[in-house]
């Protein structure tokens, strides 16, 4: 029930998000306007990009169950990513495509469970910590531009609390973890299971350290790849200064992503639709000089070439064959399973 609420209650946000940001009729004229004149060899490079940025997560995630001595074929591999590429940009919420993308791992792996799990939590640790580095930077550099506006210093705070509370979370998971400090927390600790399965993945990782930099370095591709991507999407859209008429400097462009980025990854809305064209339109408009409708649709047109390259998983998912006793079932169950794993390695540690 309250799996179905929530998913009501985004549903809710992103129609009235949209009403919002699409029912002046000046900006929808602006993007008629922007996709008569658009050039679409740049939407092809877009959708070129961003399949780069899957191929780069693709390698990190291979990269990271080699450390866990789990050896699956590339093609097998591939196949496990997509499923969880299509789930992730498809389903609400973003996190289903892990769910069933663990659980086919576990189907795959019957003998390295644990370490199946504990890849994919990793994946999304050294994503996170991917992102914060871009983030850091691109702040430390343009500051001072992001924050020209009221509506721009809001959202910009917004990201820095954001990001600062999972600094915080990520140090405080350190402490405990390196100070061996789990075994004072009481079984009922809230995320206690989770706690221990990032230890797990902490003293793991480091040993390998060499993995660790590659996969590091493949969210970097991917996290800088999707700003490409919308980058493209601008550039088919020929999105100006209407000030200077002038293009927008890739560093200014690179410095609202992350913003967008963050902020339509909360489960506030389906997949963050509404919420990126607001955004956009914001940070865009308001430091770009980009026109609002312009904004809008870069963020529309992004996220159309995000599902463009997510869709082929649904056919792989259609296609694939599981191995061992794994089967096609429904995702509350595949939730099931991966909780028993988490909290019996929780109780272990």
């Amino acid at each position: 029930m309250k799996k179905a609420l929530l998913t009501l209650l985004q549903i809710s946000v992103t129609v009235a998000l949209l009403v919002w940001v699409f029912h002046d009729p000046s900006k929808r004229a602006q993007m008629a306007e922007a996709l008569r004149r658009a050039d679409y060899r740049w939407m092809l490079a877009a959708i070129a990009a961003y399949f780069v940025v899957e191929l780069a997560a693709a390698f990190r995630w291979h990269v990271l169950l080699k450390v866990q001595g789990i050896a699956l074929s590339i093609s097998r591999v591939l196949a496990l990513f997509f499923i969880g590429m299509f789930y992730n940009q498809f389903l609400p919420g973003g996190t289903g495509g892990d769910i069933i993308k663990t659980y086919f791992l576990l189907k795959e792996t019957p003998g390295k469970k644990a370490g199946a799990l504990l890849a994919v939590v990793f994946d999304r640790l050294i994503g996170l910590v991917a992102l914060i580095s871009i983030t850091g930077v691109l702040i430390g550099l343009r500051y001072d531009f992001l924050s020209q506006t009221p509506e721009t210093r809001r959202l910009l705070w917004t990201l820095l609390l954001i990001l600062g509370s999972a600094v915080l979370a990520l140090l405080t998971s350190f402490v405990i973890t390196g100070f061996h400090l789990l075994q004072f927390l009481p079984h009922q600790f809230p995320g206690r299971d989770k706690l221990i399965e990032i230890s797990a993945a902490y003293h793991l990782y480091a040993r390998h350290w060499r993995a660790t930099a590659a996969a590091f370095g493949a969210s970097l591709i991917a996290h800088l790849g999707t700003f490409v991507t919308f980058l493209c999407v601008a550039y088919a859209l020929h999105a100006r200064n209407v000030r200077t008429g002038a293009s927008v400097p890739l560093v200014d462009f690179f410095a609202v992503m992350p913003i967008e980025r963050t902020m339509s990854a909360l489960p506030i809305s389906f997949a963050g639709v509404g919420l990126r064209e607001k955004i956009l339109q914001v940070m865009l408009h308001g430091l770009c000089g980009i026109p609002e409708g312009v904004a809008v649709l870069i963020g529309s047109l992004g996220f159309f070439v995000m599902l463009v390259c997510a869709a082929p998983g649904g056919i792989v998912y259609l296609l694939y064959k599981p191995s061992g006793e794994a089967r096609h079932v429904k995702l509350r169950e595949m939730q099931a399973e991966v909780a028993t794993l988490e909290h019996e390695i929780g109780e272990q540690g």
